[in-house]
C-alpha cells in the first residue's frame, strides 16, 4: 500500500511503469484492482486488442461493446438471448487500437456458440458490422489494421463504411491486407481508402495472389511519408513498387514471404535503397544461382537477416556458399524445411556452421543419421547468441507424419549439453522415449527455458510422461510457460488434466495451448513488421 500511495502521487511515472506491462495481461488485471488511478491507466491497455486470438477466452466482453447500440438493436439481440448491459464503467470501444476483422469474426462466432445462435449467419454479420460502426462512432484511434477476406465474413458494406468515415483509419501505422478472396471492386475500394486518407503508415504487409493491382499498391506507397517496413507475398512483383522515390530514403526492412523471386532484379532495386537495414527471405521460390549472383554483384552490403529455405528453391550449393560468404555474418534467423533433400541439408548445416555465427532463431525440420550430428554441432556453434530453437524430426510421407526412434533418441541424448544457459523458446517435436527424456532434462538441469513446447504426436504413457515433467520441470521451476501437444486424440493435456494445470500454476508455470505458444515463420514475419 505504501508503494501504491507513492505512485498515486506521481501519475506520469505510474503511467510509464504500467506501459511496460502492455502485453502482460495477468499483471494488468492485478493493476486494475489497486486503486482508481491504476485502474484508469490499465483498462485502456487491456482493451487495445481484446480480440487477439491468443488471449480470447470469455467472449462475453463483446457485450460491453454492444451496450453502445441503440435500444431497437438491443431489443433484436435480446430476442436471441443476448442480454446487453445498460451502461458500463468505461467507454471500452474507444480504447481499441488493433482491428483484425478475422479475429473479430472468430470471437463473435465463439460468442454465438456459447449462446447457441452460431448458425444464424445474418445475425453474426449484423453483430460484426455493428461492432465496426461502434468503433467508428466512438472515435477509436487505430494504429494497426489487418483485413483478410474469408468466405464466411461479409465485408460488402465494410469498405464503403470506412470510405465514409476516413478519420477511422487516418492515423494507422501498421497495415496488413490479405487479398486472397477479395473481388476487384472490394480490393480497389480498400486500397482507395488508404491512398486517399492515410499517409502515416510505417509498416505494410501485402499478402495476395494477383499481379494486376501494382498501380493501386504503388499509390498506397506513394501516399506514405515514412514507410519503414514492407512485406511482399505470393504473386506480386515488387520491382516497380520498391523503387518508388519517396521510400528510397525511409525503407529499412524488406520481407519476401513465399514470393517468386524469378523476376526481381536485385541490382536495380537494392542499389537505390539508401537506409536499408535488413532483408528477410522466408520460404521463397526460385532462390537460384542467377538470383544469388545478382546479390553477390551488389556494391552495397546485402544485410540478409532471415533465410528460411524450402525444396522449391533451386539451390546450387556453391551459389549458396557465395551468398553466405557475403551475408552470413548478418544472418540471425535461419530455417530448413523437412522436404529438403537430406544430402542438401547435410551441406547446408556445414555451411551454416562455418558462415553463420550470429544465429538467434534456428528452425530445423527433418533429420537422418548423418545430418543429425551436424545439426547438434550447429546448435553448439551458435549457442552464445541462440535464443529460439525449434526441432522437428518428423517427415511427411504420403500426407502422414513419421518418426525415427533412433533420430529422436540421438537428439534427446545430446541436446542438453549444447544448449545455452538461457533460452527464450524451445520447441521439440519428437518421438519421446521416457529414458531419453530424463537424460535430456538431467543434461540441461542448469538451463532456464522461458517457453517450452513438447510435441509428442506418438503417444507416450501419460502418467510416466507427466511424472517426468513434474519432477524435472515443475519442481525445479525451470520454465515460465509450458505447452504439451500429446495424446492419440490430438488434444493437449491442458484440456484433460485441469488439476495438474493448477498445480503447475502454483509453481509459477503457466500451461498454454500448444498452438498459441508455437512460433511459425509467419509469426516471425509479424514480429519483424510490428
Amino acid at each position: 500500500m505504501v508503494y501504491s500511495k507513492i505512485f498515486s502521487d506521481l501519475p506520469e511515472l505510474t503511467s510509464e511503469i504500467i506501459q511496460y506491462f502492455q502485453n502482460d495481461f495477468s499483471t494488468l488485471h492485478s493493476c486494475v484492482l489497486v486503486n482508481r488511478l491504476w485502474c484508469r491507466l490499465s483498462i485502456p491497455l487491456l482493451w487495445e486488442n481484446p480480440f487477439l486470438k491468443k488471449i480470447v477466452g470469455n467472449h462475453h466482453f463483446i457485450n460491453f461493446y454492444l451496450s453502445k447500440l441503440n435500444e431497437d438493436d438491443k431489443l433484436k439481440l435480446k430476442e436471441h438471448g443476448i442480454i446487453i448491459p445498460s451502461s458500463t464503467l468505461f467507454n471500452y470501444s474507444s480504447f481499441i487500437k488493433c482491428l483484425n476483422n478475422q479475429y473479430i469474426y472468430s470471437s463473435i462466432f465463439h460468442y454465438a456458440k456459447i449462446l447457441n445462435f452460431y448458425k444464424d449467419k445474418k445475425l453474426l454479420n449484423f453483430i460484426y458490422l455493428s461492432l465496426i460502426k461502434i468503433f467508428i462512432e466512438n472515435e477509436a484511434n487505430l494504429h494497426t489494421f489487418e483485413i483478410s477476406q474469408r468466405y464466411y465474413i461479409n465485408n460488402e458494406t465494410l469498405f464503403p463504411l470506412i470510405l465514409e468515415y476516413p478519420k477511422f483509419i487516418c492515423n494507422i501505422k501498421n497495415l496488413m491486407i490479405n487479398f486472397g478472396g477479395l473481388n476487384n471492386n472490394n480490393l480497389l475500394l480498400l486500397l482507395k481508402c488508404f491512398y486517399l486518407n492515410c499517409s502515416s503508415i510505417s509498416s505494410l504487409d501485402f499478402n495476395f495472389y494477383r499481379k494486376k493491382h501494382d498501380d493501386d499498391i504503388s499509390k498506397v506507397i506513394e501516399s506514405q511519408k515514412n514507410l519503414q517496413k514492407i512485406s511482399f507475398s505470393y504473386g506480386v512483383n515488387p520491382l516497380k513498387i520498391l523503387t518508388i522515390s519517396n521510400c528510397l530514403n525511409t525503407l529499412k526492412i524488406i520481407i519476401f514471404y513465399k514470393l517468386n523471386l524469378k523476376n526481381i532484379n536485385f541490382n536495380e532495386v537494392f542499389e537505390q535503397l539508401n537506409v536499408l537495414e535488413s532483408i528477410h527471405i522466408l520460404y521463397c521460390f526460385n532462390l537460384n544461382s542467377t538470383i544469388i549472383q545478382q546479390i553477390i554483384n551488389l556494391t552495397k552490403p546485402f544485410k540478409l537477416k532471415s533465410l528460411f529455405i524450402e525444396h522449391n528453391s533451386l539451390l546450387q550449393i556453391k551459389s549458396l556458399e557465395l551468398l553466405l560468404q557475403k551475408s552470413g555474418n548478418y544472418l540471425e534467423n535461419i530455417g530448413f524445411e523437412s522436404s529438403i533433400d537430406y544430402k542438401l541439408k547435410l551441406k547446408l548445416f556445414k555451411l551454416a556452421k562455418i558462415y553463420c555465427v550470429n544465429i538467434k532463431f534456428l528452425e530445423m525440420f527433418g533429420f537422418d543419421v548423418l545430418n543429425v550430428f551436424l545439426g547438434i554441432d550447429l546448435i553448439k556453434n551458435v549457442q552464445q547468441n541462440l535464443n529460439y530453437l525449434s526441432i522437428n524430426c518428423s517427415e511427411n510421407m504420403h500426407g502422414q507424419q513419421t518418426f525415427d526412434d533412433k533420430i529422436s533418441s540421438i537428439i534427446l541424448q545430446n541436446l542438453g549439453q549444447v544448449l545455452p544457459y538461457r533460452l527464450e523458446y524451445l520447441s521439440l517435436f519428437l518421438k519421446f522415449n521416457i529414458n531419453d527424456l530424463k537424460i535430456f532434462f538431467k543434461n540441461s538441469q542448469n538451463i532456464f527455458i522461458k517457453k517450452l513446447l513438447i510435441g509428442n504426436k506418438v503417444y507416450l504413457n501419460s502418467e510416466d510422461f507427466l511424472a517426468c515433467i513434474k519432477k524435472y520441470i515443475m519442481k525445479e521451476k525451470r520454465v515460465s510457460y509450458l505447452a504439451m501437444d500429446n495424446g492419440p486424440d490430438g488434444y493437449g493435456w491442458e484440456f484433460k488434466l485441469k488439476d495438474e494445470v493448477e498445480e503447475f500454476k502454483s509453481y509459477g508455470i503457466q500451461v498454454m495451448f500448444h498452438d498459441n505458444l508455437y512460433i511459425r515463420f509467419h509469426n516471425l514475419k509479424n514480429e519483424l513488421l510490428y
